[in-house]
């Protein structure tokens, strides 16, 4: 038998290969296909199926067990699973009494069977589900390959004191390795802002038995607020306008392995309670369905907000947060890790350098004494991309001070002491702690700058961002005029 004429103009997505000898059925079956938007092509023997899929193997093959010129079970074996990422999926149409012979083409790789007579509507229901399971499983391999090579690159480097106790925390976290059907403990990593949570959270998946598993990264606070459900959850075709087909979602797509929610202090209410729920119950429901998956994935979640006080605000949920708080671990801020803001900068320095081909960067004493005296309040991503850029910029040559941008070590304490205009600004500097003169010269800044923060940092010659860090240290946000 001839190839079918080709397929109708609508017929632009996923190609299909119907292998059958039965004319009518096959031609049956490809119009009905095309119209739900499959490209379908007919082939009514073992020959024309193997140069058909010689010629363009499609995304599917729809097999019949019993063809002129041999079984179906020979053209399965032929594309074993594994063989190549462009092998087809196979789907096999079996008569009455064919059940075992089902059984085994299953067994050799078929994702399911048909039985004869065949429904239509049923057959594009189990072509659409087929497609649609192939396409995750391709997702999640590839997710998983790419995760596996970044979790052998990822470190916590650092040698200081409290460095190293949240990283052997991490460190034996992963290892726990939970009984089947018990659910891995959640985990907290509370920091700063840049303080490494991400790397936390993939150190604490590669040191266990779950390295191979899939690893996912949710960042909730860049999810569209109006999509971040269907992205946690996933969704059933027609669930809400433009859900076109059903998806898997991340949480679902993780598996067996570990799911981190980063910046979770900025889900909504609502999330919150079907996040929990998730946790408690250990199942998800997409959105738009009633029956619910179960879950088995390690959950790991990450903040920069303190999640008691927004309990207290009303705006994190009070058994969320107890919840979530059973084991916590505290990322220390990079001015709290003596001596590693030098050892991250020459890894940075070194690693930049490889990467474009350029000469293997010195960072002469004045660099060095001014990264360690730098407060750093970006933490180790600000110190990762002032190296970077100082190193791109540098063409090779020594990096010195300068190179680098940093302030002066303490220039607030060489500025005349303004005079005074309350009873606050009577004592003299000399009185005051080191806390309270900050506070009194950033005060006096911001007042003489009306709250414009820029202004005010280059009046006392320090960068926007120490500035803010200071301002967030001595709680002055009092000091600042309301957003309009």
């Amino acid at each position: 038998m001839n190839s079918s004429p080709p397929p109708p103009p609508e017929a632009s997505g996923p190609a299909l290969l119907i292998v059958d000898d039965e004319a009518l059925f096959a031609r049956a079956a490809a119009r009905h296909l095309g119209r739900a938007g499959y490209a379908c092509q007919v082939a009514g023997s073992l020959q024309e199926a193997r140069a058909q899929l010689q010629r363009q193997p499609p995304a599917l093959v729809l097999l019949d067990m019993r063809l002129p010129d041999g079984h179906g079970f020979e053209l399965l074996a032929a594309h074993p699973p594994g063989e190549s990422p462009e092998r087809p999926t196979f789907i096999m149409l079996t008569a009455y009494g064919e059940l075992e012979d089902a059984v085994e083409a299953m067994k050799l790789g078929a994702a399911d069977y048909v039985k004869k007579p065949v429904d239509l509507d049923e057959l594009r229901l189990v072509v659409e589900k087929t497609l649609s399971t192939a396409q995750l499983r391709r997702r999640v391999d590839y997710s998983r390959e790419r995760s596996v090579h970044a979790l052998d690159e990822v470190q916590m480097l650092g040698d200081s004191p409290a460095l190293r106790a949240a990283r052997e925390q991490l460190e034996a976290l992963g290892r726990l390795a939970p009984r089947s059907g018990i659910a891995p403990p959640t985990v907290l990593l509370l920091g700063e802002t840049g303080t490494g949570k991400d790397v936390a959270a993939r150190v604490l998946h590669r040191s266990g038995p779950l390295r191979e598993r899939p690893f996912v990264q949710i960042d909730c606070a860049s999810l569209p607020r109006e999509l971040i459900e269907a992205e946690l959850f996933g969704h059933e075709k027609g669930a809400y306008t433009g859900a076109q087909g059903r998806r898997v979602g991340l949480i679902e797509a993780a598996e067996d392995g570990t799911v981190f929610l980063d910046e979770l202090g900025e889900l909504g209410l609502e999330l919150q309670a079907k996040l929990l729920n998730v946790l408690e119950r250990r199942v998800v429901r997409r959105v738009g369905s009633v029956r619910e998956q179960p879950v088995s994935a390690r959950f790991v979640a990450g903040t920069n907000r303190d999640l008691a006080a927004m309990v207290a605000a009303g705006q994190f949920r009070a058994d969320l947060y107890y919840r979530l708080n059973v084991i916590h671990v505290t990322l220390p801020p990079l001015r709290e890790r003596a001596g590693d803001s030098l050892l991250l900068a020459r890894h940075f320095a070194l690693q930049t350098a490889r990467r474009y081909g350029l000469p293997d960067p010195v960072l002469v004493p004045e660099a060095e004494a001014a990264l360690q005296r730098y407060p750093w309040p970006g933490n180790v991503r600000e110190l990762r991309h002032l190296i970077e850029r100082a190193v791109l910029l540098g063409g090779g040559a020594p990096l010195g001070a300068a190179c680098l941008g940093l302030p002066p070590a303490d220039p607030a304490a060489d500025l005349p002491a303004p005079a005074a205009t309350g009873p606050a600004s009577e004592r003299s500097l000399d009185a005051m702690t080191l806390d309270e003169a900050e506070r009194h010269l950033i005060e006096r800044a911001l007042a003489r700058c009306r709250g414009n923060v820029s202004e005010a940092a280059r009046q006392l010659g320090v960068t926007r961002m120490a500035l803010r860090y200071r301002i967030d240290k001595l709680r002055l946000g009092g000091a600042l005029p309301a957003p309009p």
